[in-house]
């Protein structure tokens, strides 16, 4: 089929509305521990709830849409989405939330797994690298701005100057006590027009590469035999904790020891996380055309490692720059990590890959061992600490990663001989 910009269009804005509800999260967690007066072990059992989903419903997607295409999957995915974000918008209770944020997480999943395939065919075999690139950005940028919709949506729902459409409406169904909540009727409202939008548009159709076919399941399995995948599946899911242990706890950490307000300034300290994440990102870009990508990997994880101590035991002033900075140093791991792990394989690309997302099962577990950790020795500080352990098998990686193709760069390493040079 012909590579169509509206097509190209229609993918990114599925990656920006999947990055908007997966990562307001962070910003919300005060808002649920608060709220429903909750120990934080048990608040940890939310992102628990929606990484659960993500994690187990990576591979049975693929089949799916192996089986029935993208389009039908997509819009299970948004209706599930829908239905998650109503049941939480309409009776915000704990239980609920917990169900809600698994639904959502599950059609987030699906989701993932449909639109990379789509970019590909919609854009192009020979711009695709420039788009994933482009979708990150765009991946990123909701990462930052939600956090700022969700303060700009409590402050208008608190402030009674403010009378406008929306806002009176919301005021009508919802209690105000609980302005956050409102959230959960914007995600409605945007999986609703991505029904709306994907049923009525003629997708085109996807002829799946060998590295992007999913395996039989027994086949799939089997690869957790061998050592190096089950190493970098270990890896994945240490970035993918430490990633969510930490947004989820910048805001309640800001708010604990320093006292600054979560809707405000926890929100927007969540936001520049997510923005420095991005940037980061581009500079990795560059970085990955000059020096071997483990000792990037070994370079940034050092970083994150220095930047979090700073954010854990400096002052306020200096925590609301360094948990940003940790940002910074992670926005490399996902890629780094992935392309190794690929590239230390040299069959079943399509069966590693769903494995190595089903890694994402690492953001359901962080949050609640910080949040057990916390509660037991009563000090938040205590609990995050715990993101070292990730980080350093992170930075282990670096150490003892052996691909069979090592990533290309503008000067050959004369160090590495023996591989082929990407």
């Amino acid at each position: 089929m012909q590579k169509n910009p509206f097509h190209v269009g229609l993918v990114l804005a599925v990656f920006f509305a999947i990055s908007f509800i997966t990562n307001i999260l962070g910003p919300l967690f005060p808002a649920f521990v608060d709220n429903f007066q909750i120990s934080l072990w048990l608040a940890g059992l939310l992102p628990f709830s929606f990484f659960a989903a993500y994690g187990v419903t990576s591979i049975p997607a693929g089949m799916l849409i192996h089986n029935y295409g993208e389009k039908p999957v997509m819009l299970v995915a948004f209706t599930l989405a829908l239905a998650g974000s109503l049941a939480f918008a309409m009776y915000p209770v704990l239980h609920i939330a917990m169900i809600s944020l698994f639904m959502i997480g599950a059609g987030m999943a699906m989701l993932q797994v449909a639109i990379n395939p789509l970019l590909r065919t919609a854009g192009g075999e020979e711009n695709f690298a420039f788009f994933s690139v482009m979708a990150q950005l765009v991946f990123g940028g909701a990462a930052t701005l939600s956090p700022l919709v969700y303060t700009g949506l409590t402050q208008a729902l608190n402030d009674t100057n403010q009378s406008s459409f929306v806002i009176s409406f919301l005021r009508s169904i919802m209690n105000t006590d609980m302005a956050w909540v409102s959230m959960y009727w914007l995600f409605a409202i945007i999986a609703l027009l991505f029904i709306c939008l994907v049923a009525v548009i003629r997708l085109p159709k996807v002829e799946l590469r060998e590295d992007e076919k999913v395996g039989a399941l027994g086949s799939t399995l089997s690869l957790f035999k061998q050592k190096t995948v089950v190493l970098f599946f270990i890896g994945i899911a240490a970035y993918v904790g430490t990633e969510q242990g930490l947004a989820n706890g910048i805001s309640l950490f800001l708010q604990r020891y320093h006292g600054l307000p979560p809707e405000t300034i926890g929100a927007e300290t969540v936001s520049q996380f997510w923005m420095m994440l991005t940037i980061g990102c581009l500079l990795g870009l560059l970085l990955l055309k000059l020096i071997d990508s483990r000792y990037v990997l070994l370079g940034f994880s050092s970083g994150a490692v220095l930047a979090l101590s700073c954010a854990l035991l400096g002052s306020s002033d200096i925590a609301r720059i360094a948990f940003p900075a940790t940002g910074f140093f992670l926005s490399v791991m996902w890629s780094i990590i992935f392309s190794l792990a690929m590239n230390s394989l040299a069959k079943d690309h399509g069966s590693f890959a769903g494995i190595l997302c089903t890694g994402i099962l690492g953001g359901a577990v962080a949050s609640p061992i910080v949040g057990f950790i916390a509660d037991t020795s009563g000090s938040l500080r205590m609990g995050l600490c715990f993101l070292f352990i990730p980080l350093a098998y992170i930075f282990s990686i670096g150490l003892w990663a052996k691909p069979l193709i090592t990533n290309k760069t503008l000067s050959f390493n004369e160090s590495l001989p023996e591989r082929q040079q990407a």
